[in-house]
């Protein structure tokens, strides 16, 4: 088992290799590890923090035929099998920041009482969520809408989506560009890691009751 022992330029330059093949080699040797052993790292404390066991799933890209991933990442979540219908945890990284997530994506069947109970507890969460935090409604792209400027009414369009929208999701958590120096940290990092999900751990407690 690998040591995270911090990020480096080359992780995120693996992004802009081309081909599929030469791309998932160098993601297989360099960044998926790392990813396996973050997430390892902080199982034992996800599991205590939700009460629930939580069980590490490394993205492997297995149905891209053609195009390379342009991003990458590990996933915790209670279940052995699968992670994706699951509301779950992310660490992973495109080629221009590491991603930190709590997540609830297009395959989730609580998607729409996930919709409606964020919408009840609209006030709270806005409250809650530290500003330097940002939010996603796609995880295949890179972009992130900063905390600060989710008002009221962009979060129940955000929560309005996410039930009436097929493919729709919404992510919770940190990005850090990658010259950041806690990237280079592993205790730093991994630090930070458990930190986010602590203070994001309210929504996954909200969706243990749907």
């Amino acid at each position: 088992m690998t040591t995270f022992e911090g990020f480096t330029q080359k992780d995120f330059d693996v992004f802009s290799i081309p081909g599929l093949e030469s791309r998932m080699e160098a993601l297989r040797e360099n960044i998926s590890p790392k990813l396996e052993a973050i997430a390892t790292d902080l199982a034992p404390d996800v599991t205590a923090m939700t009460g629930d066991e939580m069980f590490v799933h490394v993205a492997k890209h297995a149905r891209r035929k053609t195009n390379p991933p342009n991003d990458t990442w590990a996933a915790l979540a209670a279940n052995k099998r699968g992670y994706k219908k699951l509301p779950h945890f992310q660490i992973g990284l495109w080629e221009t920041h590491v991603f930190i997530w709590f997540a609830v994506i297009y395959e989730s069947p609580i998607k729409q009482d996930f919709a409606r109970k964020l919408k009840e507890n609209r006030q709270d969460i806005l409250d809650h969520i530290p500003d330097e935090f940002v939010w996603s409604i796609d995880h295949t792209k890179p972009d992130a809408i900063p905390h600060l400027e989710v008002k009221e009414e962009k979060f129940d369009s955000m929560t309005e989506r996410l039930a009436s929208v097929k493919k729709a999701e919404i992510l919770c958590g940190q990005t850090l560009p990658r010259g950041d120096n806690r990237l280079k940290d592993p205790e730093a990092f991994l630090q930070l890691c458990k930190d986010t999900f602590q203070t994001l751990e309210p929504l996954y407690r909200m969706t243990k009751s749907l």
